[in-house]
């Protein structure tokens, strides 16, 4: 069996930069921007890690306003912040691996990693394969099956755009499995996580592709059961869900959680968000709210992150353009 990984939507060791929590000044009139509605992965990401430990460990003066911008997979909000908040210093945006994805795959237009700054990434988000609760669907074979057989009658939803990271990973089981026409697969694209999933537990669609902490909260409702993680190991914020490769799809990877702020802001300004996000990377405050939500370790920082970011945009191009999402 071949495995397919995206190595770099990986949890990798990389080199950073020694840690130094100091803080020149802190920036009060904070925002964080989430380029998409409630419920999602990148609201998270600015509720969370930015606005609420921010402010728990005195990063920044007062609380950090958090501004949803859903619209065009997270285009609308990387346009905003290029023409209209280029020099914004107080301002951070919420990124993954899908805004990576997105760039590489030209959806935001002319816009280019050069576009913003990067700041850096504090958690590696692992997708997850999810039904409704009561879904007739209880392997990843059911699934599986249903897409050989009768791929229409098997609509899978996600949180981004067709070819964006949530469909990819769809693709990747299906690729796993032997499925050689790719475009079968019945994608259904959603603004975010939290939109698509409510198909799922509506019976509009058979199947959500997403990640871990996008299914936390619905998951301890009870109201959906992860068919697979793909992750190397089980995540225990998922109860006993079993990864999609115990039950024979070599299949891993995640999806990290980041932030950029805009390009025309000071290098000063720049570094404060690099120190203000380490900092939170590395509290236990943050590890076992990280832990909690289904995400596992995953760091870096500043130049790091960035020749990561534009390593990461390379080779989504190259993985696109094999699955046949682009040309």
């Amino acid at each position: 069996m071949r495995k397919i990984v995206i190595s770099s939507l990986c949890a990798l060791s990389l080199g950073v930069a020694s840690f130094n929590p100091a803080i020149a000044a802190k920036l009060s009139g904070t925002e964080c921007l989430a380029p998409a509605g409630a419920g999602g992965g990148w609201d998270f990401t600015c509720r969370v890690p930015a606005a609420q430990m921010m402010q728990k460990l005195n990063l920044i003066d007062g609380s950090m306003k958090v501004v949803n911008m859903s619209g065009s997979g997270g285009g609308k909000a990387f346009s905003h912040v290029v023409t209209t908040r280029n020099t914004d210093e107080k301002l951070i945006v919420a990124a993954s691996a899908a805004t990576a994805t997105r760039l590489a795959q030209k959806v935001y237009g002319d816009y280019e990693a050069d576009d913003v700054r990067w700041v850096g990434a504090l958690g590696m988000d692992y997708g997850v394969i999810v039904v409704a609760k009561d879904s007739a669907y209880k392997t990843l074979d059911d699934l599986v099956n249903q897409f050989k057989s009768n791929p229409r009658r098997a609509a899978i939803v996600g949180g981004s755009s067709v070819g964006g990271w949530d469909h990819i990973k769809a693709l990747l089981i299906a690729k796993e499995a032997g499925i050689k026409n790719l475009r079968s697969i019945n994608y259904i694209p959603f603004d975010n996580g939290g939109k698509a999933m409510l198909e799922v537990i509506s019976g509009r669609a058979a199947a959500f592709t997403g990640d871990s902490s996008e299914v936390i909260g619905q998951l301890k409702a009870g109201k959906v059961r992860v068919l697979a993680v793909l992750s190397d190991k089980r995540i225990p914020a998922l109860g006993d869900a079993k990864t999609a490769k115990e039950q024979g799809y070599d299949v891993v990877g995640g999806n990290w959680r980041a932030f950029y702020a805009p390009a025309g802001i000071s290098d000063a300004s720049y570094n404060n968000w690099v120190s203000a996000v380490k900092s939170v990377a590395m509290s236990p405050e943050w590890s076992d709210l990280r832990e909690k939500n289904g995400l596992a370790e995953f760091t870096s920082f500043g130049s790091d992150f960035d020749g990561f970011v534009r390593n990461q945009i390379a080779n989504v191009a190259a993985i696109s353009k094999e699955l046949g999402v682009t040309k």
